[in-house]
């Protein structure tokens, strides 16, 4: 696949202190509009990550990114990465290897979601996840001020073993919670996934559809041998990296969709 990814730098975005119990991390915000929360992706805030986010912004939104990882704008290297794999793999707030878990990465991150639900249009935000932080936007949505969650790629648990390939990202008291408000309250979520790829098993998206229903719509992009898109096999980031600028684009497709899903959710009636 020929072309680069939409970037961007930091450059106009605005750095706040942010904390929540013990956890304390730096949040970026530009735009205004109705609120979503960005959750970055492994390694971290990279400038593909901004890139999204800057589209967001252009799309007539308030931006929030947190940055619970990595260092924010630092491009995204095989070293780098890995050194953040190795980081979440130790660490208890994100608990990268459990099973029917709760995470408690996501109380600070629907902590982020209520503030911003606070002072933006609306009565609720959306929150995106994105590989390893896939899942954190749906255990996000057991508060009612998520309306909408993107879950695109997630990547956690890490899925060694069928147990962990089925296992959706969050407790299961979260995803009854979650089920709950999508049957009673009409929440909706939107699942993204290349189609081979590993790191992001078709099994953990059955079984939230199995849960979720007609209120977990999936978008599967054709990562096999020979797909018309041009990805590789190894293709996983539906949104950032595999992005590329060029109508009928699968993935810019799948970016738009995510768009037209938010403002449908978010917009003020």
């Amino acid at each position: 696949m020929t072309g680069t990814a939409p970037t961007a730098t930091l450059e106009g975005w605005a750095r706040t202190p942010f904390s929540a119990g013990e956890l304390v991390f730096d949040c970026f915000e530009k735009g205004s509009g109705p609120g979503v929360v960005l959750i970055p992706e492994l390694p971290g805030i990279t400038p593909e990550v901004l890139g999204l986010a800057e589209h967001l912004v252009e799309e007539g939104f308030t931006v929030v990114v947190p940055s619970p990882f990595g260092t924010p704008g630092k491009p995204q290297t095989p070293g780098y990465t890995l050194r953040m794999v190795a980081r979440i793999c130790v660490s208890a707030e994100f608990r990268a290897f459990a099973v029917n878990a709760h995470r408690p990465i996501t109380v600070a991150l629907r902590a982020v979601a209520a503030e911003l639900a606070a002072r933006t249009p609306g009565t609720g935000v959306g929150v995106i996840g994105m590989c390893f932080t896939g899942g954190f936007a749906l255990a996000a949505a057991v508060d009612s001020t998520v309306l909408a969650s993107v879950v695109s790629q997630p990547a956690a648990p890490f899925p060694l073993g069928r147990a962990r390939q089925r296992d959706p990202g969050l407790s299961r008291e979260e995803l009854d919670r979650v089920a709950e408000r999508a049957s009673g309250e009409g929440f909706c979520a939107l699942g993204l996934r290349f189609s081979d790829d590993a790191n992001s098993p078709r099994p953990r998206f059955d079984a939230l559809k199995a849960r979720l229903g007609d209120a977990f719509e999936v978008i599967e992009l054709d990562s096999s041998p020979g797909n018309p898109g041009g990805f590789s096999r190894r293709a996983h980031s539906v949104l950032t990296s595999e992005v590329r600028e060029v109508p009928g684009h699968p993935a810019l497709a799948a970016r738009q969709r995510t768009v037209d899903f938010l403002r449908a959710r978010l917009s003020p009636s």
